[in-house]
């Protein structure tokens, strides 16, 4: 049965999976963001022209700024509402009783993104390809080009608000030391990029650091195995608080340390959706540098 699948699947789980049940849907939810200006907000595209030139077969395309986001939010990336992702997900084929796998091209971190939000929305059958397109390939499995259409479902939302954490919340645990992690490289998490698309540069004050893509093999785009992905989380204190939330840029690379501990122990993060974009645009709030 697909509801088997663990929450992070290999290549190989995954076709044996196929060949085996009708009930999976398997969503390429590849996108791409480029910063262009300093301060002005980063590009969000979604990748369907590499979907359509190769994805794993039977896989339908998830545009995650558009159909999964909400169009008319202050930021890109904002999380939309019940009734909006309860059609979308219903337009993608996924039913309440669909397991869901779903990959990118692009470090994993937009299929964590989509685990998150189907989590969000009460839906638990959804699993992550390890290391995406790239990991399938490597496997020697197929892949296949053009679009496929998804046969349309009934989706149930059943929201989730724990698993989110808004600007009042971080504000909080910022000023009593609660447990906040920002999850993007070094250089942005002290300020010191070269172009930044935030209304200021920096932190949220008295959060650490734990870039995402540390918890990835870099040679394989694979997540780590589950004693150094522990040791990794445990290290940064995400194992350890009674609340922990993660953050980055606009709620994406966020969810990939909040997907790992939960593969790791079942450990429940609270994702920053507005993260960086939302905390640096009031100007009442404080960052850190350095």
């Amino acid at each position: 049965m697909p509801a088997t699948l663990p929450p992070l699947v290999s290549a190989d789980e995954l076709a044996a999976a196929l060949a085996d049940s009708a009930e999976i849907v398997v969503l390429d939810a590849t996108t791409r963001l480029a910063v262009t200006t300093e301060g002005e907000p980063y590009t969000v595209s979604p990748d369907q022209d590499g979907y359509l030139a190769e994805h794993v077969p039977g896989a339908v395309f998830a545009d995650v700024p558009n159909a999964l986001s909400d169009p008319g939010g202050r930021f890109a990336l904002t999380l939309p509402s019940p009734q909006r992702f309860a059609e979308a997900a219903g337009r993608l084929g996924i039913g309440d009783d669909t397991h869901v796998v779903v990959y990118d091209t692009a470090n994993n971190a937009w299929a964590t993104r989509v685990w998150w939000l189907l989590r969000v929305f009460g839906h638990d059958a959804v699993s992550v390809l390890d290391g995406g397109l790239a990991a399938w390939k490597a496997a020697g499995h197929l892949v296949e080009s053009g679009s496929v259409a998804p046969r349309p479902a009934t989706f149930t939302a059943r929201p989730r608000p724990e698993l989110v954490a808004d600007t009042e919340e971080v504000r909080k645990l910022s000023e009593e030391g609660g447990v906040v992690v920002n999850t993007l490289d070094p250089a942005t998490y002290r300020g010191e990029v070269e172009v930044s698309p935030y209304s200021r540069r920096g932190r949220i004050p008295g959060s650490t650091n734990l870039p995402f893509f540390t918890l990835l093999d870099p040679a394989t785009g694979r997540f780590l195995d589950r004693p150094a992905l522990g040791a990794a989380l445990e290290e940064a204190g995400l194992l350890t608080g009674d609340r922990t939330v993660t953050y980055c840029g606009g709620g994406v690379a966020a969810t990939l340390p909040a997907f790992a501990a939960y593969v790791v122990d079942g450990t429940e993060l609270a994702v920053y959706d507005g993260s960086l974009s939302e905390w640096t645009a009031d100007a009442a709030l404080p960052v850190e540098i350095g």
